[in-house]
């Protein structure tokens, strides 16, 4: 994604200043996410994220730089862990499901409101159209956080969303497909196949979300 940010513009400073805003974009989305988890899981019973210095809008606490930078470049990525003590959660299986899903749901609503927000802007003026590209990139990257972590690829949001939700029988199993999600999701990046998965239903759910 960040790549064809050079191409905006015969302009450097323009390009520049796009690309600026990008970063902050990015910064923002990911620290909505994982904040996300970490007040999820206070409200299911475990403070572990919140006495780790997690419970915050500060950026800093929640940045990983591999993920940070794997999502300024190729559209996908994800911030610093959240700690969690399944053992400290009201009900550890189903409730550790809802603080992996609480990142996505989180980046969903964020995007959502964002598209609202949109929809009053005076595009006619400069002005206006800034903040309109402003705002529709940071749309993308919020669904892109979303999607991505909810692919059922370990170490993602979503295959310990899955792993909440399946009988104790087959979660077992499940829990042993972990070691081959690292591997999957490279090849997947790789060869190109993560990136159409992701960008699908961004295209579509932008063009819900605005129109």
């Amino acid at each position: 994604m960040l790549f064809s940010l050079f191409n905006l513009s015969a302009n450097p400073l323009f390009n520049l200043l796009f690309i600026l805003i990008y970063l902050m974009v990015v910064v923002v989305s990911l620290t909505v996410h994982e904040w996300a988890h970490a007040w999820v899981a206070l409200k299911r019973g475990d403070p572990t994220a919140k006495l780790d210095g997690r419970l915050t809008l500060n950026p800093l606490a929640h940045l990983d730089p591999l993920g940070t930078v794997s999502l300024l470049i190729f559209g996908f990525g994800w911030g610093k862990p959240v700690p969690v003590n399944e053992y400290n959660l009201t009900r550890p299986k189903s409730d550790g499901a809802l603080v992996s899903l609480a990142g996505p749901v989180s980046n969903f609503l964020f995007a959502f409101l964002l598209a609202l927000l949109v929809r009053l802007l005076p595009l006619g003026s400069v002005l206006g159209g800034l903040f309109y590209s402003f705002f529709l990139i940071l749309i993308q990257v919020n669904l892109a956080l979303a999607i991505f972590n909810l692919l059922p690829l370990y170490p993602l949001d979503g295959f310990r969303v899955v792993l909440g939700f399946l009988p104790y029988s087959l979660a077992s199993q499940w829990s042993q497909m972990a070691r081959f999600g690292p591997y999957l999701a490279l090849f997947l990046a790789f060869t190109g196949i993560l990136g159409r998965i992701i960008s699908v239903p961004i295209a579509w759910l932008v063009s819900i979300f605005l129109h």
